[in-house]
């Protein structure tokens, strides 16, 4: 999957908003180019109050996130936010495990499914250019991802 396909992917999920940050909307410059969806089924949650369930990164955060090498050529992540069960069925340790041994896991490669290098222990999960290994499995998570954020507005009334 490309960039594009995750776009049109998760914005065809039923109330998703998705915002690819630019200087026209405020966002830092850092995020430029980056998009985020968030679960908002009648568009009026406050941006103040949105979380997304989903992000796609294309460049490095620095000195924050600089782990997965994001500034290589063609390069970018889709991060999913799958919840802590999930979290434990995919990694075989809690999230809050899986941050403290990052260093287990190869945050820079393609293709393969990893704990986020900064948000794991919020139960974040990362592809770094979803193809073949990974496509079917990112498509279940970004609709699990999904579906627990429809759940939580629902919960909020």
């Amino acid at each position: 999957m490309d960039e594009n396909e995750v776009i049109e992917f998760v914005s065809g999920l039923p109330g998703v908003v998705s915002l690819t940050a630019s200087a026209a909307d405020g966002s830092p410059e850092s995020a430029w180019g980056d998009t985020f969806f968030f679960y908002d089924p009648d568009g009026d949650i406050p941006d103040t109050h949105r979380f997304p369930f989903a992000t796609i990164v294309g460049s490095n955060y620095k000195g924050f996130d600089e782990a997965s090498d994001l500034d290589r050529p063609g390069i970018f992540r889709v991060n999913v936010a799958v919840g802590r069960s999930s979290f434990e069925s995919l990694f075989g340790r809690s999230p809050k495990d899986a941050a403290e041994h990052l260093s287990e896991y190869d945050v820079a490669a393609s293709d393969v499914l990893f704990p986020h290098p900064n948000y794991a222990s919020q139960a974040w999960v990362s592809v770094i250019n979803p193809a073949e290994r990974t496509t079917a499995e990112l498509r279940s998570l970004l609709e699990l991802a999904h579906d627990l954020a429809r759940k939580r507005h629902d919960r909020r009334g």
